[in-house]
């Protein structure tokens, strides 16, 4: 019995004696691991090299036979605006920045080295450069940074101070700790072509100041590495961008989804009209479902001017419908083609429409379709 508590005691002992060199290591791995944003920035270990003179080359006598020598890891040589002093910890060892262009119809032009991102306009409710600004202007509001000059008429804006307090941001769980603070300035330009429906958005640091701790009494005035502070900011930007165009789209969706009020009047040149409360670009694809579910074939169109070319094949009346319903969407229209008009007025839209030979409906004839297209158009959740 004695024998076996000696076991016990020693299996004992040399379990804990492995959990407290497991801890130990763990610990060390942890600590080793915490390091500040400027050690993630250079390389580790020993800088002793840069204290390294260029070698001579080998002089070799006259009446001694030549080696061979192989040039194939000879180091080009530097360019004229190589960074000389760019060695030792004055090297950041991190991968370049890219610019990252997520909203749909961005992209970036393949080698440029500046922060610049390109905008195609996808939608035509607002010019693109408006578009570009209000989502820019909003973005730093919601970051409570101010903006100290907005010029519109030449395309540039220039913020007020960017403060980052990197003792702050740092959780429980992070790799890196640093009590730096950093402050920067950023000027965007909009360099829109001629035609307005393309433009670059570029970023530019034009002021920064760091300080490495609440003590510290040295501010550094020149950023480490300028660029990737560029396009930081930049790929924020675009990213909130990005979002708020999904947020957009959805409630443009749910908008078009959901029935829409008509009433009759009249249209701006005075011919009687559909009128829907809605705007043009929530009317437009809402017509496009109401026609369908009418009977209407959609032969050719153009958004830009309005204008709709349909048929009219009456309507759809399957077995099935009938079974569960007994409400037809018929109308009194010859089978033949037709010209619609649509027109945003304001918050409004007007829908005119027209026979084959571009005469417009009477009212009579108007008020006689009135009841169905209304009732379709002011219908949940249409489906086609």
């Amino acid at each position: 019995m004695t024998y076996k508590f000696q076991q016990i005691g020693v299996l004992t002992t040399n379990l804990i004696k492995n959990s407290v060199i497991t801890i130990s290591v763990i610990t060390a791995t942890l600590f080793s691991a915490c390091s500040s944003l400027e050690e993630r920035e250079v390389a580790s270990g020993s800088f002793d090299y840069v204290k390294e003179q260029p070698g001579r080359k080998i002089n070799i006598p006259d009446d001694v036979d030549s080696p061979k020598f192989n040039d194939a890891y000879q180091l080009p040589e530097l360019g004229e605006n190589a960074p000389l002093n760019a060695t030792g910890k004055d090297l950041s060892v991190m991968s370049p920045p890219l610019v990252l262009a997520v909203v749909a119809g961005s992209h970036i032009e393949e080698g440029s080295k500046n922060a610049i991102v390109w905008f195609d306009q996808i939608d035509d409710s607002l010019p693109l450069d408006t578009a570009v600004w209000n989502s820019l202007i909003r973005f730093l509001d919601s970051k409570g940074i101010g903006v100290e000059l907005f010029d519109k008429d030449n395309q540039r804006l220039i913020t007020d101070w960017m403060v980052m307090d990197e003792s702050k941001d740092n959780n429980w769980y992070s790799w890196s700790k640093s009590e730096r603070t950093v402050g920067q300035r950023f000027e965007f330009t909009l360099d829109k072509k001629p035609h307005g429906r393309t433009a670059g958005l570029s970023v530019e640091l034009v002021d920064y100041k760091e300080r490495l701790n609440a003590q510290s009494k040295e501010v550094v005035t020149k950023a480490r590495d300028k660029r990737r502070n560029e396009v930081d900011v930049l790929n924020r930007v675009v990213k909130n961008y990005e979002f708020e165009t999904k947020v957009a789209d959805v409630k443009r969706f749910r908008q078009i989804r959901e029935g829409l009020q008509m009433d009759l009047g009249f249209d701006g040149d005075g011919e009687p009209a559909f009128v829907v409360d809605a705007d043009y670009e929530i009317t437009w694809p809402r017509l496009l479902l109401v026609l369908r579910k009418l009977g209407f074939d959609v032969k050719d169109y153009d958004k830009s001017n309005g204008l709709l070319f349909v048929k009219y094949n009456g309507a759809e009346d399957g077995w099935w419908s009938n079974i569960w319903s007994s409400d037809k969407n018929e109308m009194n229209l010859d089978t033949e083609e037709y010209r619609l008009k649509v027109v945003g007025v304001g918050s409004k839209t007007s829908i005119t429409l027209f026979d084959d030979e571009s005469n417009p409906f009477s009212v009579n004839k108007l008020t006689d379709l009135y009841p169905t297209f209304s009732k379709t158009m002011s219908a949940d959740d249409l489906d086609i």
